[in-house]
């Protein structure tokens, strides 16, 4: 369904903060509250998958941060999905192509702890292959659609 011009700068809007309030919203949208009201309840039905919290990981004494990627043999695909699903230290889990098959974020206080949980990993499934890219600094993370400058709005908020 394509959005018009005052239904991107409110999911734009929502993206940078989500709790703001409607007054702030249409104040920076210039798109009146009740019109964000009845946006705002079709959005969340047809766009909005969930409403999360980024967190700082570090500051949670969890100093260990890396992008895993693994291949597996075929028959084991679903049963690997499942374990990393289950996994409390697994935050992103994405299926992917080019050669490997799940591509993963994953959250540890020590990279002990990591090392030992690509161990563990390595000995119940039959992994093919494994690149660990760790991860130094955290620049950016839910940008897409965040800047209402970018997205047709006239006038950066604050």
């Amino acid at each position: 369904m394509p959005m018009d011009k005052s239904d991107k700068l409110l999911l734009v809007a929502m993206r940078k903060d989500s709790r703001q309030t409607l007054t702030q919203i249409s104040k920076t949208t210039r798109v009146p509250i009740s019109t964000i009201y009845d946006k705002l309840r079709m959005f969340t039905k047809l766009h909005v998958k969930r409403y999360t919290s980024l967190v700082d990981f570090a500051s949670l004494g969890f100093n260990t941060q890396a992008t895993i990627i693994v291949k597996v043999k075929k028959d084991k695909r679903n049963e690997l999905r499942s374990h990393l699903l289950g996994d409390q230290n697994v935050n992103c889990l994405y299926k992917i192509n080019n050669g490997f098959d799940f591509m993963f974020e994953a959250v540890f206080p020590h990279l002990r702890d990591m090392e030992e949980f690509l161990d563990e990993l390595e000995d119940k499934f039959p992994i093919t292959g494994t690149q660990v890219y760790y991860i130094i600094e955290d620049i950016a993370r839910e940008r897409f659609m965040s800047d209402p400058i970018l997205h047709g709005g006239g006038r950066p908020s604050g």
